[in-house]
């Protein structure tokens, strides 16, 4: 699979560890009126991927303390999008 905002090329385990490396930001967390959330979107077709967050509801600090975690979750869901949405080319690494 290639890396939507750059030349890597990798299997999908392997893009999704360069996308939480080096893409981290794609990913926006927001806690707006007791609701915690996060967002990615596409760059290739522009559909963006909102979950809420039901345990920032309860702990404003969550959304920090988990951060990494919860763009992790994201970037996988980018992973699937791509891999279900758009025709990727696979490597064969």
């Amino acid at each position: 699979m290639n890396c939507p905002w750059c030349d890597f090329a990798a299997q999908p385990r392997a893009l999704h560890a360069h996308l939480g490396e080096r893409h981290s930001d794609a990913v926006v967390a927001t806690a707006e009126q007791g609701n915690a959330r996060y967002e990615i979107t596409c760059p290739q077709c522009g559909e963006r991927y909102q979950h809420v967050v039901r345990k920032g509801r309860r702990d404003p600090a969550f959304l920090t303390e988990f951060e990494r975690e919860i763009q992790l979750v994201a970037l996988d869901m980018l992973v699937n999008h791509l891999l279900a949405e758009h025709e990727v080319a696979e490597t064969g690494d």
